[in-house]
């Protein structure tokens, strides 16, 4: 991180901006989940919400930055947050069906990235990568940091609409599409996982922190995995990591 962050930054009259990086960073969004569930442990009497993006960390407040302004400068100075230990997070493997249909973009990306297509499937499948945060979409997750070879640019025009569960990359990370939406990034494969489901238990899947990968199996295999899993997690599997 850079040596003027943390900082906390005004955002409205009833929320503050803990941002710890400008640009994408591995270590500052480490930092952001971090700090931020260490808020959520405590809490405090004026903070209504806390939410952790790429590097920053959103408190909303009922109103009087005077009280939380000191709380949180305190809380910054308790530890290195980069280097804190990590909260409980959750590890899913999700079916992934890569290139045809389902990723329509495979080759054009594997080309980009100076790969064959099915080396680009197995850099994808193989890569454990971390949710570093939330939006866009009800639990629609980006998800990184993929190897450098996958450090591909934004398209210059959009993809008119991908389906909900499209696997689409750029920018060395993964975006998991919870909604069917137009889209900048290159669709590589397609899964069965609904990120959003209001008639589960936990509506909203997956959590900043939590830890994914996404192997490959075949489009008939995660149509029968989606068909047999009634919860919409299309099949994905998960334990529970310290």
């Amino acid at each position: 991180m850079l040596d003027d962050f943390p900082r906390i930054e005004p955002l409205g009259e009833a929320a503050l901006l803990v941002r710890f990086s400008e640009r994408l960073d591995d270590s500052a969004n480490r930092a952001c989940v971090a700090f931020r569930a260490r808020l959520e442990a405590e809490g405090h009497a004026q903070v209504l919400e806390t939410a952790s993006s790429l590097g920053s960390v959103l408190v909303r407040h009922a109103g009087d930055p005077t009280e939380v302004g000191p709380w949180l400068r305190s809380c910054l100075a308790e530890r290195d947050w980069a280097n804190a230990p990590r909260p409980a997070r959750r590890l899913w493997s999700i079916p992934c069906s890569y290139g045809g249909e389902d990723g329509p973009q495979l080759e054009e990306a594997a080309h980009l990235a100076g790969l064959s297509p099915g080396d680009a499937v197995r850099s994808l499948s193989t890569t454990r990568v971390r949710v570093l945060a939330l939006g866009f979409a009800p639990g629609m997750p980006y998800l990184g940091i993929l190897p450098a070879c996958w450090d591909l640019p934004r398209q210059t025009g959009l993809t008119p609409k991908v389906p909900e569960g499209a696997l689409v990359v750029a920018v060395r990370q993964f975006v998991l599409f919870a909604t069917e939406a137009p889209t900048g990034w290159r669709q590589v494969g397609r899964t069965a996982f609904g990120c959003f489901e209001p008639s589960r238990t936990r509506p909203i899947a997956l959590a900043a922190g939590d830890e994914v990968s996404f192997p490959a199996v075949s489009a008939d295999g995660l149509r029968q995995r989606a068909e047999a899993d009634p919860d919409r997690h299309g099949g994905a599997t998960f334990e529970e990591l310290a």
